[in-house]
């Protein structure tokens, strides 16, 4: 795989333009990405009767089998706007009993910790939180930048999988609610730079490498025991109710500013202050890569945003350039290193996940697979 080189080109129906990795133009100069949710996407995307008609069924089959428990179903919570109005609507709505859980990898912002907390007391929930071992983090993060790969932010990711099962498997809970959705990223990152963050065998490469301490504590989980063991052994069954529901950014904005005084990050994941540096400045400065197109793209495909609105967006930089610096300083700070050798890892040569050992074509052919059966999608909208 490898980037394109063609003459620049953008979207006229989209903002995608031809940095996509494998994008491809026809003779109207409307992109593959657009041809792939119209073919794709939208016959897995109900935002109407049908799609609450549908979400009911399930609904009903959840709280049948899990009559009796203590929780019905599990929830992990970002504080992101996609998990917290899933949170909400599941609860009030359809009167679910959720166990809702969060990771905390040590990049949290204050922001995130307000609403989530702020969310669960008005709902009347309890908070299941996993705290990852800092010190084997940090290693684990410092690892992927020595690496020199595009997908930094594999530790917290990574850890975020591992526990829902983790909390899942304890309390014997076979239903997951999971956040994604059609409406604000059906668009799919390309691997180049979102490569799979459940191949141990990469995972387990660039930690012999570059790791420098034992990870006794931090809970890795592979592809095989998300998508074959948990499901078709264990029977764990995920929902998606944000893709039965009409569902989009700015109402779900709305109601959680409204109901639980929730404040917005600006951008999809940012509540990260890991992710907000990664999305919004690495991968822009280093791989030229600006992870606003594919989010913009999703919201204009999904009827959220007018193209141009997107363009004028894409005027600005996806950082504040007035405080990078002291974004930059801060995870150089929080990592233990100098900016210097954060600035290092910056400017070295690129690599890949074809740089290091992996099980890329293995998980393809599983990709294939799910896609044949109607199981899902990489990525996670659907």
């Amino acid at each position: 795989m490898t980037q394109n080189t063609k003459s620049y080109q953008i979207c006229t129906k989209t903002v995608i333009d031809s940095n996509l990795p494998d994008v491809s133009f026809d003779g109207h100069g409307i992109s593959s990405v657009y041809w792939d949710f119209e073919k794709n996407v939208k016959p897995n995307w109900f935002p109407n009767e049908e799609g609450k008609r549908q979400l009911r069924v399930y609904v009903e089959e959840i709280k049948k089998h899990s009559k009796g428990k203590d929780f019905d179903c599990i929830l992990g919570l970002s504080g992101g706007v996609d998990s917290s109005y899933m949170l909400h609507t599941m609860v009030k709505e359809y009167g679910l009993r959720p166990l809702v859980f969060h990771v905390d990898g040590g990049w949290n912002t204050e922001m995130a910790v307000s609403n989530i907390h702020n969310l669960v007391d008005k709902l009347n929930l309890d908070l299941f939180t996993e705290v990852i071992n800092w010190n084997e983090m940090k290693d684990f993060q410092l690892a992927w930048f020595k690496s020199g790969v595009p997908h930094i932010d594999i530790p917290q990711d990574h850890a975020f999988g591992a526990v829902l099962y983790k909390f899942s498997n304890k309390h014997k809970i076979k239903y997951i609610l999971n956040g994604g959705n059609i409406a604000t990223e059906c668009v799919i990152m390309p691997y180049l730079y979102y490569y799979w963050g459940t191949d141990l065998v990469h995972i387990r490469d660039i930690i012999k490498r570059f790791g420098t301490i034992p990870m006794k504590t931090y809970p890795f989980s592979s592809v095989y025991n998300h998508k074959i063991y948990q499901k078709f052994i264990k029977g764990m069954k995920v929902m998606k109710p944000l893709n039965f529901m009409p569902y989009t950014k700015k109402m779900a904005v709305d109601i959680l500013e409204k109901e639980y005084g929730w404040k917005s990050y600006g951008q999809k994941h940012f509540e990260s202050r890991f992710t907000r540096f990664y999305e919004g400045y690495w991968l822009t400065t280093r791989f030229n890569f600006d992870v606003r197109r594919n989010q913009l793209s999703s919201l204009i495909l999904t009827g959220q945003m007018q193209r141009e609105e997107a363009l004028e967006i894409l005027k600005n930089p996806p950082f504040n350039p007035e405080t990078i610096q002291e974004d930059f300083d801060f995870i150089a700070t929080k990592l233990g290193i100098s900016s210097d050798e954060l600035n290092h890892y910056l400017n070295m040569e690129k690599r890949f996940y074809w740089d290091y050992k992996n099980d890329h074509r293995k998980l393809k052919i599983i990709e294939k697979i799910v896609e044949f059966l109607h199981l899902g999608r990489r990525g996670g909208a659907f």
